[in-house]
C-alpha cells in the first residue's frame, strides 16, 4: 500500500459527510507504519467504538470508507470476508457502509465480515502449512496477499457503484 498521510486520509472518504469526517479520529503512529506489511488501512475510532474506519487502495488510488459495526453480541466467530483465514487469532464482525452518493443518503448500505481489528494484512502474511510435497508456501501466500487486496477493493468499489 501506498504510504498516506493525514490530509490524504480525510480526502478519501466517499460515504461520509463533512460532518462526519471531521470527526474522525485518525490511527496514532502513521509516520512510523510500515506501508509494505499493509493491504489497506483500517482502525477503530476509539471516541465512538461502534465506528470504523478503512482505506483501500483501488485501482492505484486511496478510497476511505466509513464502517460501522453491527449491533450483534456477543460476537460471533465466523470467517472474515477479505482474510478468509481459517485459523484467526482474533473475532470477526459485522460491518455496515452506507453507500456513496444518493444511494448512501437514501440509507442502501452494504453489509460485510471483517476481522474486528482489521488484522487481515497480518493473517495473510502467515505462511501457510506445507500441504504436500513441493507445496510453494510463498507462492501461496503472495496468492492470498493478492486475493485480500482484490476483495478489499471490490467492496469498495460496491459502495461506489449506484445501486
Amino acid at each position: 500500500m501506498l504510504p498516506l498521510d493525514t490530509t490524504t486520509i480525510t480526502t478519501t472518504f466517499v460515504n461520509a459527510s463533512r460532518k462526519v469526517v471531521s470527526d474522525i479520529t485518525l490511527p496514532a503512529g502513521l509516520d512510523t507504519t510500515d506501508w509494505a506489511q499493509l493491504d489497506y488501512l483500517g482502525w477503530v475510532d476509539p471516541k465512538m467504538k461502534r465506528r470504523s474506519y478503512v482505506v483501500v487502495p483501488v485501482d492505484g488510488e486511496p478510497v476511505g470508507l466509513v464502517l460501522r459495526q453491527a449491533d450483534a453480541s456477543p460476537p460471533r466467530r465466523a470467517q472474515c470476508s477479505w482474510c478468509r483465514d481459517v485459523k484467526l487469532p482474533n473475532d470477526v464482525v459485522l460491518f455496515s457502509a452506507q453507500r456513496a452518493g444518493a444511494a448512501g443518503r437514501n440509507g442502501d448500505t452494504v453489509a460485510i465480515w471483517i476481522c474486528a481489528e482489521f488484522q487481515c494484512s497480518v493473517n495473510v502474511r502467515k505462511l501457510p502449512s506445507m500441504a504436500y510435497i513441493g507445496f510453494d508456501v510463498d507462492a501461496a501466500r503472495e496468492e492470498r496477499m493478492a486475493m485480500l487486496r482484490e476483495r478489499s477493493a471490490g467492496f469498495a468499489a460496491e459502495i461506489l457503484a449506484p445501486s
